[in-house]
């Protein structure tokens, strides 16, 4: 069985934000169809439609006719024109999401929906509760952002101890019960989903997928070296904030 609608039989849930990506809604339903459909898995996907002004609801419909198993969740409270962001649509995503576990990509087919199933078999290998995407021995950037990049991660190792090397790869797998406690309604919380979890006590283990270049549609979600930069430096300072404050909640009731 390579889908399912009841709640109770999803194994996982594939949930992908998509802002103006008509071109690439189609081919993207269709790779992740091909990637799980032979695992056996009971799968679904999920596609949020980030504030889109193009024609990518209307081609997520048309996917769903062929694709039962494809479901779509619409933000309705964005900026006029734009996207809320990935936070955001990965919040409403997540929530929306009824497989006991979550795998999450961009939608503008960059990740690889091909590298899901071993990075569910790395995961029940080392019986982990997150299997996090690497994408940095694949791509080609230049030296700039090379550069850029290497800054960034020597300041979250300094600030927030984290020691992931891609954080800003969207293709990974998690535990449904990660995904849920994610603090994604908050501006750029995506951008530390694996040192989060990390911080909430669970396993967190990274693994090389593959990178491509967009053959379609522009990037939505990026900015420039130093507009990232600096707000990304404030929010290791704000992630480290709340890591130090958050306290288990787990109890149970005494008869």
């Amino acid at each position: 069985m390579s889908g399912a609608s009841d709640s109770q039989l999803i194994d996982l849930t594939v949930v992908a934000p998509a802002h103006n990506e008509q071109d690439n809604v189609e081919q993207l339903v269709r790779q992740v169809g091909s990637a799980l459909s032979p695992t056996g898995l009971r799968f679904e996907m999920v596609i949020v439609d980030d504030g889109s002004t193009d024609q990518t609801p209307a081609r997520i419909r048309e996917a769903m006719g062929a694709s039962p198993w494809l479901r779509c969740i619409r933000m309705t409270r964005t900026p006029e024109g734009r996207g809320g962001g990935q936070s955001a649509a990965f919040h409403a995503g997540f929530r929306a999401a009824r497989g006991a576990l979550v795998a999450s990509l961009d939608a503008d087919l960059q990740n690889d929906p091909a590298d899901i199933p071993a990075m569910l078999e790395l995961m029940r290998e080392r019986d982990a509760d997150m299997v996090q995407g690497d994408r940095s021995r694949a791509r080609r950037d230049g030296l700039v952002r090379r550069v850029g990049s290497r800054v960034g991660r020597l300041f979250r190792r300094m600030i927030l101890g984290d020691s992931i090397r891609d954080t800003g790869c969207s293709l990974r797998v998690m535990r449904r019960e990660i995904a849920l406690r994610l603090p994604l309604e908050l501006k750029g919380a995506h951008r530390f989903i694996p040192v989060t979890a990390r911080q909430m006590g669970y396993d967190v283990v990274e693994m090389p997928v593959h990178h491509r270049p967009r053959a379609a549609g522009t990037t939505k979600y990026g900015m420039g070296i130093l507009q990232r930069a600096i707000p990304g430096l404030v929010d290791c300072f704000g992630v480290r904030w709340m890591g130090k404050r958050r306290r288990p909640v787990d109890c149970e009731e005494i008869a």
